[in-house]
């Protein structure tokens, strides 16, 4: 069984700024309307993960997500998203991650939400 990377709030924040991440939200568009999004995310839903994080995609191709850096995923709660990194990592995804808690502990963090 394949570990899942995990990390807070915190960790993922800084990572962030200091630009060694592509931060995904893989909640739906409904949940970004009614909550907010965090500012300089990408967002790819969970149901396109596996065919948007192929190296050969175009978010790839147009620098949108650097393939370089590490793919720390979050979703409303934590849940979803442990699920994609469980589901991608099995399917040989390297470097990536999510953020406990989701966007519960994201928005009580240094994020900005808009």
């Amino acid at each position: 069984m394949s570990e899942i990377k995990t990390m807070n709030a915190y960790e993922a924040y800084k990572m962030f700024q200091e630009n060694k991440c592509n931060l995904i939200d893989i909640r739906e568009l409904n949940e970004l309307e009614l909550t907010g999004r965090v500012e300089g995310a990408s967002h790819i839903p969970m149901g396109n993960l596996e065919a948007l994080l192929d190296p050969n995609s175009e978010i790839f191709k147009d620098g949108q997500i650097d393939k370089d850096k590490e793919v720390v995923l979050f979703c409303a709660g934590g849940i979803r998203s442990e699920m994609s990194v469980k589901s991608l990592t099995e399917k040989g995804f390297k470097n990536i991650s999510h953020i406990e808690g989701g966007f519960g502990s994201i928005s009580n963090s240094s994020f900005k939400i808009v």
